[in-house]
C-alpha cells in the first residue's frame, strides 16, 4: 500500500524528518518489522534506515525488540502524536520567548536609530546576496573565541563553503568555540549533511532543532548578522542586517544557547 504522502507531510509538520515520517507510517501498518523490512516498506535507503529507526525508538514513537533479528514496532499513535504535539508547544515556547528577548533587545537599538545622526555607524543594511555572503565570510573570519549559527534554507555560501571550514577550524585551534544548529529537515538533504559532517571534522558542535526563527550568526558576543525575509515577498527578498552591538549579540547568544539547550544532535556527527 502507497504512504499517504498527506500523513507524511502532517508528520512533518509535527517535527519529525521525512524519512521518520515514512518509517513510522510503516511501522503501524503491522505488527512489526525488521530494519530491512521497514526501509523497503517504507522506500527509505538501507544505509540510512537505521538512523531512522534509532530516532524513532529514541523519541519513543518506536519500539525495538531485540532478538536474533531486531526488529521494531510502533508506538500506538494516540500516545505518540500526543507526544509530538508536546513537543511542538515546547518548541513553539522557546522560539517565544527567544522572540521576547529578540524584541526586548531590539527595541532600545531602533529607539536610537530614531535619534541617532548616523545609525550606520553600528548597523550595515545588506540586500544584494554577494555582498550578504561577503559578509558572512567576513564575520566567520573576525571571530576569535566564540561563533554561533542558526543555519536554514536558503544558504547564502556555497555548499562546501571552504572558508567557512577553515574559520572554524582556526578558531577551535586558538582555543574557541563553533556552534551551528540546523532545522530537521536538513536530516533529509545528503548535500547538507556531508557539510556538517565536514564542519564537524574542522571543530564545529552541531544539533537539529524542528525550526529556527531566522537565519543568525553571532560572533564573540559582539557581532551579528541575521536575515530578515520580506514577511510579503517570503524567501525571495531578504534583507540582512550586520549589526556591531555588544548588548543585542550578548542578548542573541543567550537565545541561541536556550535553543541548543533543547536541539538534539545528528545521528554520526559528534555534535554536543
Amino acid at each position: 500500500m502507497e504512504l499517504d504522502d498527506g500523513a507524511v507531510n502532517d508528520l512533518v509538520s509535527l517535527g519529525l524528518s521525512r524519512y521518520e515520517a515514512r518509517v513510522y507510517l510503516a511501522l503501524v501498518r503491522r505488527e512489526s518489522y525488521t530494519a530491512a523490512e521497514a526501509a523497503r516498506a517504507a522506500d527509505v535507503p538501507r544505509q540510512r534506515v537505521y538512523d531512522v529507526l534509532d530516532a524513532l525508538v529514541r523519541r519513543r514513537l518506536a519500539v525495538l525488540r531485540p532478538g536474533r533479528v531486531a526488529t521494531f514496532s510502533a508506538v500506538a499513535p494516540e500516545p505518540a502524536l500526543a507526544r509530538l504535539m508536546a513537543l511542538q508547544r515546547e518548541s513553539l515556547e522557546r522560539l517565544d520567548e527567544v522572540s521576547a528577548a529578540l524584541t526586548t533587545a531590539l527595541l532600545p537599538v531602533w529607539a536610537d536609530g530614531r535619534t541617532h545622526t548616523d545609525p550606520l555607524d553600528y548597523i550595515e543594511v545588506l540586500r544584494d546576496p554577494r555582498a550578504i555572503a561577503e559578509r558572512f565570510d567576513s564575520i566567520q573570519e573576525q571571530a576569535t573565541r566564540e561563533l554561533l549559527s542558526f543555519c536554514k534554507p536558503p544558504f547564502v555560501a556555497p555548499a562546501a563553503n571552504n572558508e567557512g571550514i577553515k574559520a572554524v577550524r582556526r578558531l577551535r585551534q586558538a582555543g574557541g568555540t563553533a556552534r551551528a544548529i540546523y532545522t530537521h529537515d536538513a536530516l533529509d538533504d545528503a548535500e547538507v549533511l556531508e557539510n556538517v559532517r565536514r564542519f564537524a571534522e574542522a571543530g564545529e558542535e552541531s544539533r537539529f532543532a524542528p525550526g529556527l526563527p531566522l537565519k543568525l550568526v553571532v560572533a564573540d558576543a559582539s557581532l551579528v548578522l541575521c536575515d530578515m525575509p520580506d514577511p510579503v515577498a517570503g524567501t525571495r527578498a531578504t534583507t540582512a542586517l550586520y549589526i556591531e552591538h555588544p548588548a543585542l549579540a550578548a542578548c542573541l547568544r543567550l537565545a541561541f544557547l536556550a535553543v541548543w539547550d533543547q536541539a538534539r544532535s545528528a545521528p554520526g556527527t559528534d555534535g554536543g
